[in-house]
């Protein structure tokens, strides 16, 4: 039989936005239910951001071991084992979900799995899970049901075969031995660093002019020398045609300038983005205003029905997961009146692989076709001391900023621990900063946040090191 609780706040989805907007209603004492599907953390904790990155670690690690003389050190039977690889991701993915679980209990959120629906306006149904057929009758509800990869019309996902990213971060013994990774955004190239390392022979296919579609041009062509020099094959400007899988492996075409060629390879990688996941969550009395598939919100997150509100991926891009907590926690504070509310302005975005890449703002190419009076500073990696002394020189720093007040309009980072640097540009951004006050604040010697220093010295001809 179903039982009615009531709730300030339901929340479908248990992902980066729904997790942290649950915990933010927790915090100001509201009476809170986060429903999720599988386990707490969503897809980015368990099939997404966090396994990933374990995934990447082990791979930069076993790198580094293999460029151990230039360190002075010998390593003898260098080897690994792809099942403990893939194993471990999926112990730091648990022990993080644990985590998300007891912020649950501190805050004393009521952690519900299962699949919901909204049947209308004030009521949720748990319509799957150990508590199916219960309503929760709630005051506001926060949609944050996330995406889901985008998969190839009429070519099966078996895992094994053909995989999205969420198959190729499931445990297996050994990887493919050779692999066509098909979508050169964040996923694909942090995938192709990956299996490569591990002695895949990994072809990368990208539709688009360049890898890394949405980043500075400047940064993509130096990915993409990195890669082709660890041995990863490039192809863009090239579509994917033809998909046939066998017992054995798949055979497609590679389609540039009307040329096709043929190729074959033991598995197929689909990385061609995301769609809005919305399945199972409305009933059919529940009409929100969607774009393309994607949640239509207002200023304050609210969607065209009053009391359901949205944050996160199902809002649309950019589809990042710091993102989303940042929504989802202005999404909350709008519901309950706290503080000011604001939509995302300025965000970074990371990718993994090595070398790394962070950028915020504009791209030259953006700020060329707006017509922008802009200046240009960068610093190569090869000129920080750091850099060079723990052997990842790859990359540069390139800052974009207005000609004539100096305010930041871009930053762009290629090179190791681009993620961890490109928060000080951001902040500057967030407070109108200029690239003379990131030259004048004093860096310590040597780090390669001097990179930035020295990046922003380059845009009026000030740099020291070059």
């Amino acid at each position: 039989m179903s039982e009615s609780v009531e709730y300030d706040l339901v929340v479908i989805g248990g992902g980066p936005a729904g997790y942290a907007g649950a915990i933010r209603a927790g915090q100001l004492g509201k009476k809170v239910a986060c429903i999720e599907l599988e386990r707490a953390g969503g897809t980015c904790l368990n099939w997404g951001c966090i396994p990933t990155k374990a995934l990447l670690k082990s791979a930069e690690l076993y790198r580094s071991f293999q460029k151990a003389e230039t360190f002075g050190l010998e390593t003898k039977g260098l080897g690994f084992d792809f099942g403990k690889v893939m194993a471990r991701s999926r112990t730091v993915a648990g022990q993080m979900a644990k985590g998300v679980e007891f912020l649950f209990r501190k805050n004393k959120v009521d952690f519900i799995v299962g699949r919901a629906q909204v049947t209308v306006p004030g009521m949720v149904e748990i319509t799957e899970g150990e508590r199916k057929g219960q309503f929760l009758r709630t005051r506001n509800v926060l949609l944050a049901t996330g995406c889901k990869p985008r998969r190839l019309p009429d070519v099966p996902v078996d895992g094994v075969r053909v995989m999205t990213s969420r198959e190729a971060l499931e445990p297996r013994a050994a990887a493919p031995r050779s692999i066509v990774i098909m979508g050169a955004g964040a996923i694909g190239v942090e995938f192709a660093y990956f299996f490569n390392a591990f002695g895949s022979k990994v072809t990368l296919v990208e539709m688009l002019p360049q890898i890394v579609p949405v980043e500075d041009e400047e940064v993509a062509k130096g990915l993409q020398r990195a890669f082709e020099k660890q041995g990863i094959t490039v192809h863009t400007g090239t579509k994917v045609e033809g998909v046939t899988v066998g017992k054995t492996g798949v055979k497609l075409k590679l389609v540039k300038e009307g040329t096709a060629t043929p190729l074959e390879a033991e598995t197929l990688l689909v990385a061609i983005g995301v769609v809005p996941n919305l399945e199972g969550a409305l009933s059919s009395k529940v009409k929100l205003e969607l774009d393309r598939g994607y949640v239509k919100v207002d200023g304050h997150y609210q969607t065209s029905v009053k009391g359901i509100y949205a944050a996160g991926d199902i809002i649309g891009p950019p589809w990042l997961a710091h993102v989303a907590t940042f929504e989802a926690i202005n999404a909350v504070n709008a519901i309950f009146g706290q503080g000011h509310v604001e939509r995302v302005k300025n965000f970074p975005g990371c990718t993994y692989c090595q070398p790394q890449i962070a950028s915020a703002g504009l791209t030259e190419k953006a700020a060329k076709e707006k017509g922008l009076n802009y200046k240009v500073g960068k610093f190569p990696f090869t000129a920080s001391g750091k850099a060079v002394a723990a052997g990842d020189a790859d990359g540069f720093v390139k800052v974009l900023s207005d000609a004539k007040t100096g305010e930041i309009l871009g930053a762009h980072i290629l090179g190791n621990e681009a993620p961890e640097l490109i928060a000080e540009y951001l902040l500057a951004m967030n407070m109108e900063g200029t690239v003379e006050e990131i030259h004048r604040s004093i860096h310590a010697h040597p780090t390669l946040s001097e990179a930035l220093m020295e990046a922003a010295a380059a845009t009026t001809g000030e740099a020291i090191h070059i």
